[in-house]
Order: C-alpha cells, then sequence, then structure tokens
C-alpha cells in the first residue's frame, strides 16, 4: 500500500500517473483516475484562469490524511493526489486522483470519497479571473452536500 502526494506549480502526465499506479501491480484489477480542469464558467460569467494558493505542510497533511481515511475505508493499495497552485490558464490541469484496488467499486468509491473531501477539507484557496475583474471563490453548498454521503 503507498499513498504519494504531491502540491506543485508544474503540469503532471496523466499517462505517466496511471502507468505508475499499475507499474510492478498484479494484485489490483481496478485502477480509477480523475483530472479536474480549468473551465470557462462560473456563476455565468466567463473565467479566463484560476488562481490557487494553499497552506503549505499543511495542505499536504490534510491531504495525506485524507487518503489513509480513504485506503482504510476502500483497501485501496496506491492512491496519487497531485494538486496544483499558482495562476492556472483556462483548460490546463488543476488535480489529479488516481487510486488502485482489487475490485472496481472500491476504487471508484475511494476516488470520488478523495475529491469530495479534497474539496471540503484541504486548505486551497480559489481565486477566478476574468476580463476585467477577479473574486475569490466561495465555499459552495453542493460541495458539503457531496461530502455528507460519506458522514453516514
Amino acid at each position: 500500500m503507498s499513498i504519494s502526494i504531491n502540491v506543485q506549480t508544474q503540469d503532471f502526465s496523466v499517462g505517466e500517473q496511471h502507468g505508475a499506479l499499475c507499474s510492478d501491480n498484479k494484485s489490483d484489477g481496478a485502477v480509477v483516475t480523475f483530472t479536474g480542469l480549468v473551465r470557462e464558467f462560473s456563476s455565468g460569467d466567463n473565467v479566463i484562469a484560476l488562481e490557487l494558493e494553499h497552506y503549505p505542510g499543511m495542505t499536504e497533511q490534510l491531504l495525506q490524511s485524507i487518503a489513509e481515511q480513504a485506503q482504510t475505508r476502500w483497501q485501496l493499495a496506491r492512491i496519487s493526489i497531485i494538486h496544483r497552485v499558482g495562476y492556472l490558464a483556462l483548460g490546463e490541469q488543476i488535480v489529479f486522483v488516481g487510486v488502485t484496488s482489487r475490485h472496481r467499486q472500491a476504487a471508484f468509491e475511494g476516488a470520488q470519497f478523495i475529491m469530495d473531501y479534497l474539496k471540503n477539507q484541504a486548505t486551497f484557496w480559489k481565486k477566478e479571473h476574468f476580463k476585467d475583474s477577479s473574486n475569490w471563490v466561495e465555499f459552495k453548498q453542493s460541495d458539503k452536500q457531496a461530502l455528507n454521503k460519506w458522514e453516514k
């Protein structure tokens, strides 16, 4: 069982991350990955970029804790979480979550659990940039509702 956590400014290769999850891994039959991208809309406006800040040290610890909870709950063998920070243009990759397990249901649920907890508990601050303005992204009730399903 292994967990890899990276908070970084540089982009990542989804193919390389997938390959690392599968490399020398003959016991797992499922690999699930998720990649989040900077999208062009928010509240009806045209987003041109996203800026992410984090609290170094604390953010990595929280991501590690989330991954450990998921690994225990679903017996996930390998977990990789990459979250980018800094100024990201439209279409750039923001986050990667990849998990492996013996069976697909555990892998799907484990990856979704990690993303739901990451959105709610990890210490990232997001600022959306528009053509003539910018604003900090506020907490979304839909993210809290997604988290609630795991707390039953």
